[in-house]
């Protein structure tokens, strides 16, 4: 007689659910085996929380971090907070997809993910019985899939399996049951490099899978993913990490090893990760062994290991060129080549520049996530130019690059790039060339009506250009000569700028000063665009182009500040005299309210004869 009922209003026992039907057990529990011996007793698997990264042993094959520090948790994967927190109420609510679909850049986690939505669809503990998402305790299944030796959990590589023969009978198995798990969950890597009829093969069962399998798929190239794919997977684009979140990421890494690594080059392996952990580990972990055993990474260090150039040397390197200075710009650059920068890497950092000065002008230094000092200089740059010219700066440095990552001689690329640039700063746009020939000026004229030479124009280009100009507007006054900080608070009472006359008095501390540039340290409080308003006036009353950056600290008192320095020091020596001390003793209370300096009266003038006499 069968065990079931095979009557036409009932359905065959392999669609009936699990928790309807009763599984008989594979052997009776009481019979020996074929070797005449009891079966063991099977041993209950006790959850444990996942072990901790530990320093290897000596003598044990070393494990790159990027290995080692893999992601075990959900709560592990940094920078991916909104797809976790989906995945989490997904899982909580019984909402769980058939077909997950991650993308994102090499690095950011998407096997890792992967794998880890496998044990979350197959977590099982003695008091979890259900898909979950907190795998702080290792599961029955999760050692096996961690390893990778699952029998239910098939990871595949799409590139080795293109064809469609073989992802047809890649599906042929989706149609069984699970063996061990709760799901069957095929793994699949790179998915776009699967070919078009593998696509398709693929289609139906993803139309309509069986209730107990489960697709995960990761690709870089989401784009060639057809779409009638995509629609019937449930998408999670990876965000690229954060610079600083992934240098706080490499820190604690770092003293895990034991390793001492300098903050700023921790940041400047973030910076080279582009966004990826993964290339960020292994930069790390090439980084930990420049030096010895208990020396600390510094910086030079790691810049000298990745070929980047030293920053501050690439923004005065972008100050030059915006200023029109192309010997000091070739010396800056040939510096940098000596020091084994990539000519290619120093093109990308003056496009990072570009980029950097022209957010500044537009949403403020706060906007920049640079140290303060390099964020104030590149928003200087950005408060004296105009947003044209940064624009066409921008489209001329991604032409240079090109050229340059394309040229026989890359040095020498370089070096015509920056020249072209320098003598290209200060050119008048079309729109100001244009409003100069309409008004019937020089259209060789910047927009401030002098003759712009590219700030590194031959002599003879300056003197034959002068005599046109001063027909066209008449002789111009003297521009001013500043040989010193004092020479410009004149300048500004003379031009009876009151505002900011007061704001420079109050709120500048110069730390440095050369005609063309200051270095001041801000006082609190001070408004957010003096360094604007200062390079946009000494601009208009001197003719030339200034770079006025705020640092952190350093700096000298401001003028405001010295005055009431000398103010105290002046009371204090009255009050120390003799005199004065007894008739503030004489008169309690009594308050000194004002020093006035008393002016000698000049001579008067001796006549001839007196002289004589």
């Amino acid at each position: 007689m069968a065990d079931h009922d095979l009557t036409p209003d009932s359905a065959p026992p392999w669609d009936e659910p699990a928790f309807e039907r009763e599984e008989a057990p594979e052997r009776d529990e009481n019979t020996a085996d074929i070797f005449g011996e009891a079966p063991p007793a099977p041993a209950p698997v006790a959850a444990k929380p996942l072990p901790e990264p530990e320093a290897e042993e000596a003598g044990a094959a070393y494990t790159v971090l990027a290995r080692k520090y893999r992601p075990r948790t959900f709560e592990d994967l940094i920078g991916q907070e909104a797809m976790v927190r989906t995945l989490a109420n997904a899982f909580t609510t019984g909402r769980i997809a058939h077909a997950f679909m991650l993308t994102g850049v090499r690095g950011v986690g998407k096997t890792t993910t992967a794998r880890l939505l496998a044990r979350a669809l197959n977590y099982e503990s003695d008091t979890v019985h259900g898909p979950s998402v907190d795998l702080s305790t290792e599961g029955r299944h999760c050692r096996a899939i961690i390893e990778g030796r699952h029998m239910d959990v098939l990871e595949l590589d799409a590139a080795s399996r293109t064809k469609v023969d073989e992802m047809r009978e890649l599906l042929d198995g989706v149609r069984y049951a699970p063996v061990e798990a709760r799901y069957k969950v095929y793994i699949i890597d790179e998915v776009h490099m699967l070919s078009t009829a593998a696509f398709n093969a693929l289609l139906k069962t993803l139309e309509e899978p069986p209730p107990h399998a489960k697709f995960i798929f990761a690709t870089t190239e989401i784009r060639k993913v057809p779409v009638t794919i995509l629609s019937r997977t449930q998408r999670f684009d990876l965000r690229r990490i954060e610079p600083d979140v992934l240098a706080k990421h490499f820190d604690r890494i770092s003293q895990r090893e034991g390793a001492r690594i300098d903050p700023d080059a921790l940041a400047l392996i973030a910076r080279a990760a582009e966004g990826s952990a993964r290339d960020g580990l292994s930069l790390l972990d090439q980084a930990i062994v420049q030096t010895e055993r208990g020396q600390t990474v510094t910086a030079a260090v790691v810049r000298d290991m990745l070929g980047l150039a030293d920053r501050s040397q690439t923004i005065a390197l972008f100050e030059q060129v915006m200023s029109g200075k192309p010997g000091e710009a070739l010396t800056t650059f040939r510096q940098l080549w000596g020091f084994g920068a990539d000519p290619v890497v120093v093109m990308l950092d003056l496009l990072d520049h570009c980029h950097a000065a022209s957010v500044a002008k537009a949403l403020g230094p706060e906007a920049l996530s640079m140290p303060k000092e390099q964020a104030a200089r590149l928003t200087s740059v950005g408060a004296q130019t105009s947003a044209g010219t940064m624009a066409r700066l921008w489209q001329m440095l991604l032409k240079a690059h090109d050229e340059v990552r394309r040229a026989p001689d890359a040095m020498a690329a370089a070096e015509m790039a920056i020249i072209r640039l320098c003598y290209a700063a200060d050119l008048p746009g079309p729109e100001d060339a244009l409003k100069a020939l309409r008004d019937g000026g020089n259209p060789g004229a910047g927009p401030g009506g002098g003759v712009a030479v590219g700030g590194g124009a031959a002599p003879g280009g300056a003197v034959s250009a002068a005599p046109r100009a001063m027909a066209a507007v008449g002789a111009a006054p003297a521009a001013p000569v500043l040989a010193s900080f004092d020479d410009v608070l004149k300048l500004i009472a003379e031009k009876r700028d009151i505002g900011l006359r007061l704001d420079v008095e109050q709120f500048v501390r110069p730390i440095s000063f050369r005609p063309g540039a200051i270095t001041f340290e801000a006082a609190p409080g001070a408004p957010g665009n003096l360094a604007g308003r200062l390079v946009r006036a000494l601009k208009e009353w001197t003719g030339q182009p200034w770079l006025i950056a705020a640092e952190g600290g350093g700096g000298a008192e401001s003028l405001m500040e010295r005055q009431k320095r000398e103010e105290r020091e002046a009371l204090a020596a009255i009050k120390s005299d003799p005199f004065v001390a007894s008739v503030l003793s004489a008169f309690p209370g009594t308050e000194i309210v004002e020093i006035r300096k008393v002016l000698a009266p000049e001579p008067a003038p001796i006549e001839p004869d007196e002289a004589e006499d």
